[in-house]
């Protein structure tokens, strides 16, 4: 597979000054000690817990536990009356990403993800499908992190809000194991070649690179299509969706705090963009 780069996308000023600001957080040996036993401790800890575990005091504890969550690496929430402090799970692909970006790794992401499945075998959305996607949507609806959504769109929802052109189904072991479209950001003229992507892979399929199948064949036709930026949303706590969309040259653009609620409890999304003109692109694909 022969790969075409592009000229490396300057960092922007202000991507340069957020990184900094992480960064800059992470300077202090003992505030990377810290977060690093609240990220190693299921379910986080308390302020107290992590005053004895690091041997300081419970000043000197609070006030890095402080700037860890005005940064946003960490969560603070009161159990009564002791503050507990959870991880922010964004981080642990959020910061990993800047400092590829910063050292110029992902100056050039990939435009697919590579070596799909061979038993794999992805096509159009066709009429008989749409049980099959309405199940798949459920499975992913159950697992908690894959959308905000409670309830199964109908069909006629789905239609309506998806592209034409931009819809596919993965077949594995011959049935249908997930399900890809894309949908429109906006009415606007200025965007339309703006999309937001969707993955789904159905509950007893999940890990045999379906996904990844599923990606590879949406970015491409995408970019056959002329569409120019691709976008997606995905809850922080999806480490899974977040991985795959990099594999196919999408970059986070940030973290959306406390974006929406589900019950009593408030979470966050991560942007990411694949822009066309900014994937290296391999020779399958061009």
């Amino acid at each position: 597979m022969t790969i075409t780069a592009p000229v490396p996308r300057l960092l922007a000023d202000q991507e340069a000054a957020t990184y900094a600001d992480w960064f800059s957080c992470l300077a202090d040996p003992t505030r990377v000690r810290l977060l690093h036993a609240v990220a190693t401790t299921p379910g986080g800890s308390t302020v107290g817990a992590l005053t004895g575990r690091l041997g300081i005091s419970q000043s000197t504890c609070s006030h890095h536990v402080r700037k860890l969550a005005d940064l946003g690496f960490v969560r603070l929430h009161k159990e009564g009356t002791a503050t507990k402090v959870v991880v922010n799970e964004a981080c642990c692909t959020g910061l990993p990403h800047a400092a590829d970006v910063v050292m110029g790794t992902v100056t050039a992401p990939p435009c697919c993800p590579a070596d799909p499945p061979a038993d794999v075998r992805v096509r159009a959305l066709e009429p008989g499908d749409w049980a099959d996607v309405r199940r798949i949507y459920g499975e992913g609806i159950a697992t908690g992190v894959a959308t905000f959504e409670t309830n199964v769109p109908s069909r006629a929802s789905l239609d309506a809000r998806w592209l034409p052109g931009h819809r596919w189904v993965a077949e594995l072991d011959g049935r249908v194991a997930g399900w890809a479209a894309l949908s429109p950001v906006s009415a606007r003229d200025c965007y339309t070649g703006v999309a937001e992507s969707s993955v789904y892979v159905g509950a007893g399929q999940r890990g045999r690179g379906v996904g990844k199948a599923l990606l590879r064949q949406q970015v491409i036709e995408a970019d056959n299509a002329g569409l120019w930026t691709l976008q997606a949303s995905i809850l922080a706590d999806n480490r899974t969706g977040i991985g795959l969309h990099h594999s196919a040259g999408y970059r986070t653009v940030g973290i959306r705090e406390r974006i929406a609620k589900v019950g009593d409890t408030w979470h966050d999304t991560v942007l990411l963009e694949r822009r066309a003109g900014a994937v290296a692109r391999c020779e399958d694909c061009a």
